[in-house]
């Protein structure tokens, strides 16, 4: 399945929520890891975990291509009584910045080998001091499972290439896990996953 812009306008143009209203499982447990102040959440659709971190009173931006789902995010943080910044743009431009995020998060989102590096390097740079990432993603033996995520191989990708990517980070959590996913109509039963928080020194 090639996930275009126009794949993932189509999925948010449903009054529903593609992947549920509440934040991510390994977010929720770990938010405690991630310093106070400012975090960017690329990727981040219909920002069921971007207003999920506002609740926790961090100053939140939320990226995405899908205009479709950042409507449906900023719908989401005012029925839940927070305000996040919303920027619609492709991730192969965007630009992270040089030491600006106290946190980034980077939740199920799956980009092709060459594009996924730019990011995750980017992500090293755009973090400020002490700052973390947090991940979770479809390992290639997701493909097994198939109770989510893509079907092409370029983008997933292990615990071993994701350390690579992100040189210049210390890995407090780096894993790959099994565990059931029901976030969603998308994300429903036993999944592979890879899990990482990982701070910038």
């Amino acid at each position: 399945m090639s996930y275009s812009v126009e794949t993932w306008q189509q999925r948010y143009a449903s009054a529903d929520y593609a992947y549920g209203r509440e934040p991510n499982d390994f977010l929720k447990s770990e938010v405690s890891r991630i310093p106070r102040g400012r975090i960017l959440c690329i990727g981040e659709g219909e920002g069921r975990n971007a207003v999920f971190l506002a609740r926790q009173g961090f100053q939140v931006t939320a990226v995405d291509g899908s205009s479709n789902g950042l409507d449906k995010a900023r719908r989401l943080a005012r029925e839940s009584g927070v305000e996040i910044e919303t920027t619609v743009a492709d991730l192969a431009v965007y630009e992270i910045g040089i030491c600006e995020w106290q946190g980034i998060v980077s939740i199920f989102v799956h980009l092709p080998d060459p594009l996924r590096e730019l990011v995750h390097r980017r992500v090293v740079a755009g973090l400020a001091a002490g700052g973390a990432f947090v991940l979770e993603a479809y390992t290639p033996r997701q493909l097994e499972f198939r109770t989510g995520g893509p079907s092409e191989l370029s983008r997933l990708a292990g615990l071993d290439a994701l350390q690579r990517e992100l040189r210049g980070l210390s890995f407090e959590i780096g894993r790959e896990v099994e565990r059931v996913v029901k976030e969603g109509t998308f994300h429903s039963g036993m999944s592979a996953t890879v899990q990482i928080v990982a701070r910038k020194e």
